[in-house]
């Protein structure tokens, strides 16, 4: 199961152009708002035409435009879960999910109420979307185009409608609703957490530009543009130069980093995670500084620490994210050093 697609379409203030293949894993498209996410889909699923590519899934010719070819939504077998799920206000639960079905009035009835068990919708069958919460309307949802037989998943922000607190738990039972489902998923969200949750592969979008695309983890894990590193959640990114084959000079910190990794020639920024930092007895190590706290944000489950470079007067501003019964159990409550841990320093283009 594949799908590669390599489209370009304009509008007024915003140029779509991605780039992209997946062999079936679970697929993520991940970027800020406004950042070509929800066309993508479209175009995928026939609801948008892009001027120029091609799509191709499952070795079928989706859209062509030199071969003047652009197969109608209906004939794509895509299902598309819309942010707002898109459902019927004036039709029960069941009416929804029979929405579209072509088959006999028994094989319709049998394959609705199998949706129904499936999606734990028992009972709820005759209520209305208003009588319904929200995670509810999303079971609909999914069983309406589930009900469909789709050979591919579309999920449009799937759990952006949804409350804070109920979003954890739908998430769980979404995943395990998707297990069911043999065809090839494909999600796009602005947040992380749900795309490295919930994909194996990932794409990186920008101002309507794919940047980066490749398996989930190692994006996180090596971004390799400063864009894709603002995106995955980089909070501390510099200009830098190398000094030799072992050392990069940091502009904004004012710190060498010494790294036994392979620094690219064409580096020109590096980055580390708020996370990443290590607490050090003291900056004798390298890529170690002594840091002049700025302020300390009491956050839910921990602390966002502002500091810089006590030694250097350029220094700009770092933010370090601690665990608060971390941070409150040190032994070394006066002075603060952090490290820089050689394998978490991005090296950026």
């Amino acid at each position: 199961m594949s799908l590669s697609v390599s489209i370009k379409k304009k509008f007024r203030d915003f140029n779509l152009d991605v780039n992209f293949e997946n062999d079936g894993d679970y697929f993520g498209i991940l970027g800020p708002s406004g950042s070509g996410k929800s066309m993508t889909l479209k175009c995928i699923a026939g609801l948008e035409t892009p001027d120029e590519g091609r799509i191709i899934f499952n070795d079928r010719v989706l859209f062509d435009s030199q071969k003047n070819i652009n197969i109608k939504p209906q004939d794509r077998k895509i299902g598309y879960l819309f942010q707002s799920y898109a459902l019927f206000p004036n039709m029960t639960a069941e009416q929804n999910i029979a929405c579209g079905l072509k088959s006999s009035k028994e094989d319709k009835k049998i394959k609705i109420r199998k949706m129904l068990e499936l999606f734990h919708l028992d009972g709820l069958e005759r209520k209305y979307m208003s009588q319904l919460s929200g995670g509810q309307q999303q079971r609909v949802a999914l069983a309406r185009i589930f009900a469909y037989e789709p050979e591919a998943l579309l999920l449009d922000e799937p759990f952006s409608a949804l409350d804070s607190h109920l979003k954890e738990e739908l998430q769980t039972e979404v995943f395990e609703f998707l297990k069911l489902y043999k065809g090839h998923v494909l999600m796009v969200t602005h947040q992380r957490d749900e795309v490295y949750k919930f994909c194996k592969n990932l794409a990186v979008l920008n101002k309507g530009k794919s940047i980066i695309y490749g398996d989930t983890k190692v994006i996180f894990n090596e971004p390799r543009t400063v864009e894709a590193a603002k995106i995955i959640g980089c909070n501390n990114i510099s200009p830098c130069r190398i000094i030799s084959p072992g050392q990069i000079f940091v502009n904004d910190w004012d710190i060498v980093l010494q790294t036994e990794k392979s620094i690219p020639e064409n580096i020109t920024h590096v980055g580390i995670k708020a996370h990443s930092f290590k607490i050090a007895d003291n900056n004798d190590d390298p890529n170690t500084m002594d840091c002049e706290i700025i302020n300390i944000t009491d956050e839910l489950f921990e602390y966002s620490i502002a500091f810089k470079n006590r030694a250097s007067e350029n220094s700009k501003k770092l933010i370090y994210k601690i665990k608060k019964n971390e941070w409150d159990s040190r032994t070394n409550n006066v002075k603060l050093f952090l490290q820089i841990p050689e394998e978490s320093i991005f090296m950026l283009t």
